[in-house]
């Protein structure tokens, strides 16, 4: 087997139990890393860390703490950390009008929050070894505005754009690179119980988004796996604050 992508390297995936961010934990096994990925379900991480080898940490990163906490323990475990992912998301719905502030403090918290101080655990470990590091964020095509019944998600996610650029900056002296992805609409188990509890899905949504969309089909969790696997590797060169819009529309652009 040659060279691998991510061999050698140790990678923390936080919210990685499912969804995108199970996808990620795959294909970071794959490519070589030693992984470790945190999430709330214990059942549903113990039996992806069974099925992949890599080390589940049960989280809730609601509190910013943890999500420290949790870099802290892959440095503990692995002596270091030279790739992280923030994966963890929330999709609540809540428009301008019906928003709470519990709910708006809740996106607040795991949106953004939770990968700010994730990030800075991170670059505090890499900066204290001189060593370089890559971090990948997963945020949404919400970032450029979203629909009204995603308000206070879609500030989360804008605002985990700025995170990206101001720390990427910062740090570029330091040879660690920061990128975000803004992912599409992505067929994961999470979406399909968001549309069913909040939008009345019946068995065939899949099929019904899939003809509205350009690609005639929805985005996949492996794909962006691939791509988040790319951008955390050295393959990536010196690409570094870049918001990357993986997605089937183009935002700004009318017919």
């Amino acid at each position: 087997m040659g060279l691998r992508l991510l061999d050698g390297k140790v990678v923390l995936v936080n919210g990685g139990s499912q969804g995108v961010g199970a996808a990620i934990v795959r294909a970071a096994v794959r490519e070589g890393a030693t992984v470790d990925f945190t999430g709330r379900r214990a059942e549903v991480g113990e039996k992806l860390a069974a099925d992949t080898g890599a080390r589940f940490v049960r989280a809730d990163l609601s509190d910013p703490g943890r999500a420290r906490d949790s870099v802290a323990a892959t440095v503990e475990a692995h002596g270091r950390v030279d790739c992280l992912v923030n994966a963890a998301g929330l999709t609540s719905r809540g428009s301008l009008l019906d928003t709470t502030p519990e709910l708006f403090d809740q996106h607040i918290a795991i949106n953004l929050k939770a990968p700010f101080f994730a990030t800075r655990a991170a670059v505090a470990d890499m900066v204290g070894r001189a060593a370089p590091g890559t971090i990948v964020n997963i945020g949404s095509n919400c970032a450029h505005g979203g629909p009204p019944h995603l308000a206070a998600y879609s500030v989360a996610k804008a605002g985990l754009a700025g995170l990206t650029r101001n720390a990427a900056h910062a740090h570029r002296f330091d040879r660690i690179r920061i990128n975000t992805v803004n992912i599409g609409w992505t067929d994961t188990e999470g979406e399909d119980a968001t549309q069913r509890a909040f939008h009345g899905a019946g068995d065939d949504w899949r099929e019904q988004a899939a003809a509205r969309l350009p690609m005639g089909r929805l985005g996949q969790p492996d794909e962006i796996a691939d791509f988040v696997v790319f951008l955390l590797s050295d393959r990536s060169g010196v690409v570094t604050g870049s918001v990357i819009d993986w997605d089937q529309n183009v935002p700004g652009a009318l017919d």
